[in-house]
């Protein structure tokens, strides 16, 4: 086994550190580095204060110095970077067959290794849980995306304090961490100024935070922390959020590194892109004009083709048959083939953008002299790409959410044709384009019964511990497995205990064997999927599965009455050939097999239940507004996420504001919530009050009142007289000091959610404008905001 340094499993905080049993004092005062110890005899120590004896000597000088303890890495433990990328499938990159230029994971391939049977859970929360503690996803409570959390032990969304993170793991032992991009682990509730802050990113180990908590942001105007602080949304037309945290993420290292040379830097580098919305500058889209009017049958039998060429999978691999529910290219209008080529322009220019990006910042690691000693891992997507923009792609993602037709309507959606990917859009694309990118696969995110929802592309970088340059491995592995590989390269045997508290085994495998031997045996030899009731057992070459419900519909039978398919995937790549019926014994073998996977780590009870968990109450998980039918706040209070905030939809509602203005010189918002893709807004105008119903981006209701505030202290209140139903309209009326001075009815309102990542706040409106009488800097209230309450009559 490898020698490592003991201080290497010092995995509890600093101020527990107790002596060594039997030290004497000196030695305790002494020594700042412990001596060797190996993975058999390592050892935790017990949590309690050094028990030191006191000092005597009155004056310092006459008496020896005692050394700092310190903890330090272990001696030429490499730098480690993770980049993540978000929803891009097995086919996505140019080094595994895609349509668009990757030249950074092409090159970080060729002078590494890359592996094509690398996998991940198929969604967002649950992987990156996974990925960063080396436990399966409902050991680490993340059975589903922290939206949906339920109170069933798996799907809690809370970081159970016996699953530490790589975070806490690396930081503990001497190195310099930090987190750049999209989180999504923190629960729901958890992400406002209340807290508690124990599961934000730097209580989980990263020193340095800069990016967004939730499952997406708007890229041109995101919700953006630094640690736990929030950033002003910048009003800037050149802005990109991917630029922004990549420039971060150098500048951080090239600050630890000029402070601090000696000690091993640890990022993790999670864009938000190629997650919807499609964000991306115009020049980056110009590039792919014309490159996919062919469409997704073509493009995805292309992509197919250059896989087997490269010998990226095997040569014997079938391109399996795409679900029934995506239609043949041929059978398209030419409207449709016109709109659904433009939406796969846009998503390959943000896949363009990522990996340029990504290549600067490992071009920054080379420039500082640091890059033959950092271990790269460039995972292609923590799951397959999305099908969630259904049959016609979206125009506003949000639209889904709320089920609102008009959002995917072609002929709606062509009207945004030029605009497609700028500030104007919140787009997703068409599912046929995500069966396309994950090609040669059938199947896309959310299925974690399918290759294509759950395997990556993979390259690995570490030039003084990889010698092999440009070789294929193709050893099976999991997310879970990176951990341990990290902690093994760099000397560090896993934890026992952390802060105390003992850890549950890390139930990832070491990928390091396979670094040097294309050959060697597999490790990781039985894999257990779910999600969403999709549910697979992988073992020894063999997968047994069943699909219970696509990612652009309901399930249609009960989870009982699931039929089951079998695959022998050491022969059959891309499971194109179900041989359940000349194997029945072998499928029954996997099918119990799944059931004590699924006891063994918190599986049970399944759950297939989708948007209706977006209901704090039907979830039955923790809700911070719960029960409450009224909320007070004052001037300041802003930046608060819908799931922090007092729910105002599908309900009677009153808005009431005591202000102090100088008449019709006020300007700005009293309160706001959401934006430019759905929420609502009560605000000023030269001193009139107005409120503004924004639905989805398609519809906007403005009433204006008729008089004027008067100079001085004056309340202003709006009154929405909810018609019933789900997501019905209502009536509003503006009063100034209690006299009726406005009404007007809306006509329909958003029954789930107002937008992902956008915001409410008092005297300001962050992110995206909710209506267009005002810019987010003139969003801002001139006056003096004494106090807002909110009331709601949920019966109603």
């Amino acid at each position: 086994m490898l020698p490592v340094s003991k201080t290497a499993v010092i995995l509890i905080s600093l101020a527990a550190l107790a002596a060594l049993p039997g030290m004497t004092r000196a030695q305790e005062t002494t020594r700042s580095k412990p001596p060797t110890a190996t993975f058999e005899d390592r050892e935790v120590l017990p949590i309690k204060s050094p028990r030191l004896a006191p000092i005597t000597a009155l004056d310092a000088r006459e008496i020896e110095s005692p050394a700092v303890y310190e903890v330090s890495a272990p001696e030429d433990a490499p730098n480690v970077i993770i980049i993540l990328v978000d929803d891009l499938g097995f086919g996505g990159t140019s080094h595994f067959g895609g349509p668009v230029a990757t030249p950074t994971i092409d090159r970080l391939a060729a002078d590494g290794i890359f592996y094509n049977q690398f996998h991940s859970t198929a969604l967002c929360s649950p992987t990156r849980q996974a990925l960063k503690t080396g436990r399966n996803h409902h050991s680490a409570a993340m059975g589903k995306i922290t939206e949906l959390a339920t109170s069933f032990p798996g799907y809690t969304g809370v970081l159970p304090d016996d699953v530490a993170s790589i975070g806490k793991m690396l930081s503990y032992n001497g190195y310099s961490t930090s987190a750049f991009g999209k989180w999504h682990e923190t629960a729901v509730w958890e992400i406002s100024p209340s807290g508690p802050m124990t599961r934000w990113p730097n209580h989980q180990g990263f020193d340095e935070f800069y990016g967004f908590m939730g499952g997406e942001t708007n890229q041109w105007t995101p919700t953006i922390y630094h640690n736990q602080n929030r950033v002003e949304t910048p009003d800037d037309p050149n802005y990109h959020f991917l630029a922004d945290m990549t420039t971060k993420a150098i500048e951080w290292i090239e600050f630890q590194q000029s402070l601090t040379p000696d000690k091993p830097f640890f990022v993790y580098f999670a864009p938000g892109a190629v997650h919807a919305p499609h964000h991306v500058p115009q020049s980056y889209i110009e590039k792919q004009k014309g490159r996919f009017d062919k469409g997704w049958d073509a493009i995805r039998n292309e992509i197919y083709q250059r896989q087997l060429k490269s010998g990226v999978i095997p040569k014997d691999t079938k391109l399996a048959t795409k679900p029934d529910w995506i239609k043949d290219w041929k059978s398209l209008s030419d409207d449709e083939k016109k709109l659904f080529a433009r939406q796969a322009e846009v998503f390959a220019a943000f896949v363009d953008m990522t990996d340029t990006e990504i290549g600067r910042l490992i071009d920054a690691v080379e420039d500082i002299g640091e890059i033959e000693n950092t271990l790269i891992f460039y995972i292609a997507g923590d799951n397959g790409t999305s099908a969630e923009g259904v049959a016609n792609g979206l125009y506003n993602e949000m639209t889904y959410f709320n089920a609102e037709p008009k959002g995917s309507d072609v002929e709606f959606m062509l009207q945004y044709y030029d605009r497609w990917g700028g500030p104007e859009t919140y787009p997703h694309m068409a599912a046929g384009w995500a069966v396309a990118f994950d090609s040669p696969f059938a199947w896309t995110k959310q299925v974690a019964s399918d290759y294509g929802g759950t395997r990556q592309g993979l390259a690995v970088h570490w030039p003084n511990g990889i010698k092999s340059k440009g070789e294929l491995r193709t050893q099976w592995h999991h997310v879970i497995d990176v951990v341990p590989t990290i902690l093994e390269a760099a000397g560090l045997p896993q934890p026992r205990i952390v802060d105390g508290i003992p850890q549950r085994p890390i139930e990832g495998v070491s990928m390091l064997y396979s670094f040097s031997d294309a050959k060697a045996a597999d490790r990781h030899t039985i894999q257990y999927f779910e999600m969403f009731g999709n549910r697979a057992l992988y073992n020894d070459g063999w997968m047994a599965r069943t699909i219970h419900v696509p990612p652009w519909g309901r399930p249609t039978n009960s989870l009982a009455d699931d039929e089951w398919e079998l695959y022998h995937v050491a022969e059959d790549f891309s499971m194109a050939t179900d041989v359940a019926d000349r194997h029945p014994e072998k499928l029954a073998e996997l099918q119990s097999r799944f059931l004590g996977e699924a006891k063994k780590y918190n599986v049970l009870p399944l759950d297939d239940r989708l948007i209706e968990l977006a209901n704090p109450q039907v979830a039955k998980r923790p809700d911070l507004m719960f029960g409450r039918t009224s909320l007070t706040l004052s001037e300041g209070m802003a930046g608060l996420l819908e799931n922090d905030f007092i729910n105002t939809k599908n309900t009677s509602y009153t808005i009431e504001a005591e202000i102090e203005t100088v008449g019709t010189s006020a300007n700005g918002v009293i309160l706001a919530q959401g934006g430019r893709f759905g929420g609502y807004s009560l605000y000023v105008m030269d001193g009139v009050p107005m409120f503004t119903y924004n639905y989805l981006g398609i519809d906007k209701t403005k009433i204006t009142g008729d008089t004027p505030l008067p100079d001085g202290k004056s309340t202003v209140k709006m009154d929405f007289a909810y018609d019933g139903g789900h997501g019905g309209g209502g009536t509003v009326t503006l009063s100034l000091d209690g006299r009726p001075v406005g009404s007007g009815k809306i006509a329909q309102t958003q029954p789930n959610v107002y937008s992902a990542d956008e915001t409410a706040g008092v005297g300001v409106d962050h992110e995206t404008p909710v209506s267009d009488d005002y810019t987010l800097t003139t969003s801002k209230f001139t006056g003096k905001i004494h106090r807002v309450t909110v009331n709601t009559t949920p019966d109603n």
